[in-house]
Parts: structure tokens; C-alpha cells; sequence
């Protein structure tokens, strides 16, 4: 039943953010809840109110494609929300995705990782509970120089991104713009969630990070969905100061929701410059100063 849950809570919780005046309604004053009544998005979706009920109640799973596509369309869900609604209401199917194994990664992933160190590329792979399972030098020098570098070798120790920006002071400090990071990693953490829905993996890091983080509460409860595809991100490295790098996310084949992550910076930029005195110093052994305590809990908005 976690999933039918799911499902209505992703349906309340859009129907909570738009307005009657976004849909040519007419707004007869106060209203008992906040955005559009479940009448409304019903009869713009042309089904029943009570079938309507039923499907954000968590009732039913047999919901056709048409009318889960009226429904994206009322509740003016994008291409991501719009995948991500169908991944809620057809989880029950035979190509629902099982509970596995711990990730393995292969060899030659690895090596490819470990290839663009040449070009100080930094690069890593990224399991579908977002742990990291390979890092080259770069990478780790960029993202988190304090950690074990052989951590990703071990399946008890590997670290994990979500947990790393919410909850290490150190790469809290690395995001200037923390609260946008934040945001980009649980919008995107919501599409692997609909994706995997059987994953204990998942499963636990999400219980971890609502009962450790408010900041991820907050925007867990959101249910905000969004793709992280690509993305401009700025970094104050504690080695060698601001960067401004493009990051891209690749799915890999045949490799279960892994995916690689590369970094790069504009051509002839100081962000290029920097990145290479960074790499320069990842190969000589330097490491990153020690942090200060971290900065007061702040909830994203506030």
C-alpha cells in the first residue's frame, strides 16, 4: 500500500500549489483547503468525483493512461511530474522494479571513471540510492577530499551524496548556494524513489535524512519532482577558492539506475584554471583544511 500512498500524496500535494483563477475557475471566497478542491480537478479531468477520491485515497491502481494523462494535464505537470505520476500508478506491473542486491559496479566503469583523470575531468559513478560507487582523484578532491578515497570500495562505507549534502559540514561549506543544492538533490532523489519503489536502500537513507535533517523534511514532504540531467553549479573549494562547473548526470547501460558524472569547466575560464591547480594538487597528496562547526540549521525558504 506505500505506493497507492505515495500516489495520493503526490496528487494532494499538487493540487495544493495551484490556484482556481490557473484554470479559469471562478473563486467563490474562502475555501476550506488550500488550491483546487478534489471536485474541481475531477471535473476538469472529466471523471467522477468518487473515482477521483479513490485514486488519491490510495484505492485503486487501475487507473488507465487516459485519465492518469487528464490528470497531469488539470494539475499542469510537467514532462518529469508527468513520468513520475505514471511510475506511482503502474508500480504493480510486471516490469516494476525488484528489491537487488548491493550495487556492483564493473570493472570497466571503473576504469572509464579513472580515464578522465588525464583530461582532469573530475568524474563518478552514482548508484540508484545515490551512493558513490567510483570516484577518480579529481572527483573526490573536488567533492569530498576528507573522506577515504577508497571508500566507494567498500559497500558498508561508501558515501552517499544525498547524506553528504545534507548532513557534512564540509560539503555544505563547498555550495554557495546550498539551499538550491538541496532542492536539485531531493527534486531529483523523487523521480529514483518513483523509479525504485521496492529499494530498502532508498528506503532507509530517506527515513535516515527525515528523522536527522529538517531542511530535507521539508522538501521531501514537497514532493517536488525534477530531472538533474544537467546543471551549472557554483563551489567554494576549501584548496583553491570559486569554480563555476557544468555538470552532466549519464545514465549507463544495462547498469540499473548507475549513472556517471562528469565536470567541466568553461575553456580559458578561472574556473579552468582553478580545477587544474586543484588537480595538481590532488596528485601531490594535499588535502582539504579542517572545517568549523557547521552553520545553525536554516529550513529552505526561511
Amino acid at each position: 500500500m506505500k505506493r497507492l500512498n505515495d500516489l495520493g500524496e503526490f496528487l494532494r500535494s499538487r493540487r495544493a500549489q495551484l490556484r482556481p483563477e490557473q484554470l479559469g475557475l471562478v473563486n467563490h471566497g474562502r475555501r476550506r483547503v488550500a488550491g483546487l478542491r478534489r471536485e474541481e480537478v475531477a471535473q476538469l479531468a472529466g471523471v467522477s468525483v468518487a473515482y477521483y477520491t479513490r485514486l488519491e485515497q490510495g484505492l485503486t491502481d487501475r487507473a488507465s493512461d487516459a485519465v492518469l494523462d487528464a490528470v497531469a494535464r488539470v494539475l499542469q505537470l510537467d514532462e518529469d511530474a508527468h513520468a513520475h505520476l505514471h511510475r506511482l500508478a503502474r508500480g504493480s506491473r510486471r516490469d516494476r522494479p525488484r528489491v537487488r542486491r548491493p550495487e556492483r559496479l564493473r570493472p570497466s566503469i571503473a576504469l572509464m571513471v579513472e580515464s578522465f583523470t588525464a583530461a582532469k575531468v573530475p568524474a563518478l559513478v552514482i548508484g540508484r540510492s545515490t551512493d558513490v560507487l567510483a570516484w577518480n582523484r579529481l572527483a573526490h578532491g573536488l567533492l569530498a577530499g576528507h573522506l577515504d578515497f577508497d571508500a566507494p570500495n567498500r559497500p558498508a562505507d561508501r558515501p552517499n551524496i544525498t547524506r553528504m549534502v545534507f548532513l557534512d559540514p564540509h560539503v555544505r561549506e563547498l555550495y554557495p548556494d546550498w539551499k538550491r543544492k538541496c532542492r536539485d538533490t531531493v527534486d531529483d532523489l523523487r523521480l529514483v524513489a518513483g523509479r525504485y519503489q521496492d529499494d530498502a536502500r532508498l528506503a532507509e537513507l530517506v527515513g535516515e535524512l527525515s528523522m536527522k535533517s529538517p531542511e530535507f523534511t521539508a522538501l521531501w514532504n514537497n514532493h517536488a519532482v525534477k530531472a538533474c540531467a544537467y546543471s551549472a553549479r557554483e563551489f567554494h573549494h576549501p584548496l583553491v577558492g570559486p569554480l563555476t562547473l557544468a555538470n552532466e548526470l549519464l545514465v549507463l547501460p544495462d547498469d540499473d539506475g548507475q549513472r556517471l558524472a562528469l565536470f567541466h569547466a568553461e575553456p580559458g575560464s578561472p574556473s579552468e584554471a582553478a580545477l587544474s591547480l586543484l588537480a595538481d594538487l590532488v596528485t601531490s597528496g594535499a588535502r582539504p583544511p579542517a572545517v568549523p562547526s557547521p552553520r545553525p540549521s536554516l529550513h529552505p525558504g526561511a
